[in-house]
């Protein structure tokens, strides 16, 4: 938690153009202060957070990472299309977890998960009826109602969570990390540092297991409501991230895609990549 409350005091104070002394000014307490809870040597007091969460133009629940909608407004129309009976995405896993159990299958150890922007749970549900331990998180809370319903269905259990992929950081180590049409939320200024923080908490052994949209000229905008925070990668630039990593898989696919309900087309890059310890 620590780190976390820091990176986003950082990236929040960077935002507004202050520095470390202007903000600790602000707060009638010492800059080394500041700095220390930018390098996650210490926390601020419990009293303080409110604060600095007013001064920085956020909400203290955006500062612990739990949550990027501080000015009540929704963060995506999925929050709106989730809320029906039926699954948008459906139940059908995506292909890569039929990859995950073919290169990590869980054998005589429990092998921890965490799908990252899970949606409605339809890929972390079935991970847990294969046997791993998964957690997993959305920032849409219809989803994760909808996440922990399909678990309770399917007699598994699965650590669903709420949380926003720009402000949420991993603390603790998984095996494998997997995450499926959600990177291209990331604006291109948070990614390296969001990967980095990914491959950190990706164990000894463990895997990487990711696609992204791609912008390729050919392919027309897709006619998909929720534009306002899609950030298209380039073709390779989630390869380059993941350079001194083993790819068990790494691709470029066009495909045709019906969501919505209108026919179009994407391109994404895919890549598994395992942590290989490196040599000495």
């Amino acid at each position: 938690m620590k780190k976390i409350i820091g990176a986003n005091i950082a990236r929040y104070r960077k935002e507004k153009n202050m520095t470390q002394q202007e903000l600790a000014n602000h707060l009638n307490i010492s800059f080394q202060a500041v700095s220390k809870w930018e390098c996650g040597q210490t926390t601020p007091d419990v009293y303080l957070l409110p604060l600095i969460a007013s001064i920085l133009g956020t909400s203290v629940d955006q500062l612990l990472g739990y949550s990027h909608n501080f000015d009540g407004a929704v963060i995506t129309d999925y929050e709106e299309r989730y809320k029906t009976d039926e699954y948008y995405w459906g139940v059908k896993p995506s292909r890569m977890c039929l990859e995950i159990l073919r290169l990590m299958p869980p054998q005589n150890k429990a092998i921890s998960v965490i799908d990252i922007g899970c949606g409605e749970g339809k890929d972390a549900v079935f991970l847990a009826r294969c046997g791993y331990k998964v957690s997993a998180f959305d920032v849409t809370d219809t989803g994760i109602e909808k996440t922990k319903r399909l678990a309770e269905k399917a007699g598994v259990y699965v650590d669903a969570f709420k949380a926003n992929i720009m402000d949420f950081r991993l603390e603790r180590e998984y095996d494998i990390l997997f995450s499926s049409g959600v990177f291209h939320y990331i604006p291109p200024e948070l990614r390296g540092e969001i990967v980095e923080n990914y491959q950190e908490y990706t164990a000894e052994n463990g895997l990487n297991v990711l696609n992204v949209f791609v912008e390729k000229p050919f392919i027309e905008v897709p006619p998909d409501k929720d534009q306002r925070e899609r950030c298209l990668w380039k073709s390779g630039e989630l390869f380059m991230l993941y350079h001194n990593w083993y790819f068990e898989e790494c691709l470029e696919e066009v495909f045709d895609c019906n969501s919505g309900g209108i026919p179009h087309k994407h391109a994404m890059d895919r890549l598994i990549a395992r942590k290989i310890k490196k040599i000495q």
